[in-house]
């Protein structure tokens, strides 16, 4: 496939209708909807998926027209610390080899006082968010995650609290024994600003029940996610693909996304994840593809932007998946946004992944302008905080490893400690 590296936005309707004359008619007339407000069907959306050569081409340079067309040529990025605050956790999902049993050496639990000092050290970076999840661990109370909110709001108040994955949400309304909405409307009132759309993984039965046994099933994924928007707490939206998954599953994911969206408003990004397996356990029992290939990352990010269109109006690429270069290539398929800053992540370099610790702003304001985009900083719910048209970002050198060790170390004592 010939390569849109780096878009810079400069596809005109003449050049979009040139092209769609060449190819076929069909995918043509899939392409021209969501230029005419008219929504592509979840069947079109699996037809998109499957485009290879001419068609492709066509299916990318439709979907930079309509990311130009939505939020101009801006690309955003936020300065967040990703929290992984217990890597404990007996759900037993097959994708992952993040979690731990309690007595395994490399078990953590940070306490509370830990999770505290690494917000406000994010803050002093010039974070306006922190990411926390963690772990569903078998002896943590349901008041935990409150005491995790009131914990780091009592140090940095105005930070932005990201946390705990729709899983996470039924997982503490389950050990509190209350409804998920009085659950949620509790977080709010401690400090909870958004959730991440994680654990969605695909929206779909059959590949739920491979991946986690159904553990969390579609239905309650999308019943936790509505009743967030509903009590005011936005979330991003995910697709974990490349596994024992297939474009029919890709293409319903998104339109379920789709209808969320259009009922409540609440998403504010998609953020496709590809599958890491290299020390994933149904990788290494042979029940899963490699995760997936550069082809399928294009035809993701475009899809998702065409789908979406009008509804969900950031796409972003998870440069922790994908590496900082082959993030910056899907600016030209229709992506806006190159997620966080992160300053730490364990989870995705847990399952073998090659990256995950930090991308300061100096770096992502030139991965950036490298791909001809304008850099700005923003904040979770996308307000722009600083445009960099006309100078750099603060430079300051990644957290020192051995420091995050020692860190580490402490809040695991003492953490303990906390658990029983």
């Amino acid at each position: 496939m010939k390569s849109n590296r780096h878009g810079k936005g400069d596809w005109d309707p003449t050049d979009l209708e040139r092209q769609w004359s060449t190819i076929d008619p069909v995918v043509a007339r899939i392409l021209e909807k969501p230029f005419l407000g008219a929504p592509i069907s979840e069947a079109e959306g699996e037809q998109l998926f499957h485009t290879r050569g001419a068609e492709c081409e066509a299916l990318v340079h439709a979907a930079d027209a309509l990311r130009k067309q939505a939020v101009g040529d801006d690309v955003s990025f936020v300065i967040t610390r990703n929290i992984n605050f217990t890597n404990i956790c007996y759900m037993g999902c097959r994708f992952c080899n993040f979690s731990k049993r309690m007595e395994d050496a490399d078990a953590e639990w940070l306490s509370l006082d830990t999770l505290a000092d690494r917000a406000e050290e994010a803050w002093l970076r010039g974070a306006t968010e922190v990411c926390i999840q963690g772990g569903l661990h078998p002896k943590m109370s349901g008041d935990h995650y409150r005491d995790i909110l009131i914990a780091i709001k009592a140090r940095v108040p105005d930070l932005h609290i990201h946390a705990f994955s729709p899983f996470e949400i039924w997982f503490g309304a389950r050990k509190n024994r209350c409804s998920v909405k009085d659950f949620l409307v509790d977080l709010k009132a401690h400090g909870l600003g958004s959730i991440p759309g994680t654990a969605a993984e695909i929206l779909d039965v059959e590949v739920r029940q491979q991946l986690t046994q159904d553990k969390l099933s579609a239905d309650e994924w999308m019943a936790i996610v509505r009743t967030a928007h509903e009590v005011g707490l936005r979330s991003s939206s995910t697709i974990m693909y490349g596994h024992v998954d297939h474009p029919r599953h890709w293409a319903r994911h998104i339109d379920m996304l789709r209808r969320i969206q259009m009922d409540t408003g609440g998403f504010t990004e998609f953020v496709p994840l590809g599958f890491i397996h290299y020390d994933s356990p149904i990788y290494l029992s042979g029940g899963a593809r490699p995760g997936p290939t550069y082809e399928e990352h294009v035809h993701m990010h475009a899809v998702g932007r065409l789908m979406l269109h009008g509804w969900i109006d950031h796409i972003q690429v998870s440069w922790v998946k994908m590496g900082p270069e082959r993030a910056q290539e899907m600016l030209g398929y229709g992506v806006d946004d190159l997620g966080g800053t992160l300053m730490n992540e364990s989870i995705s370099r847990a399952s073998g992944a090659p990256h995950g610790q930090e991308i300061t702003p100096a770096e992502m304001v030139r991965i950036i302008r490298a791909a001809g985009r304008t850099p700005v900083r923003r904040n979770t719910l996308y307000d722009i905080i600083e445009r960099y048209d006309d100078h750099e970002p603060a430079e300051y050198p990644p957290l020192v490893d051995r420091n995050e060790r020692q860190q580490d170390r402490l809040g695991l004592a003492m953490g303990r400690r906390e658990a029983g």
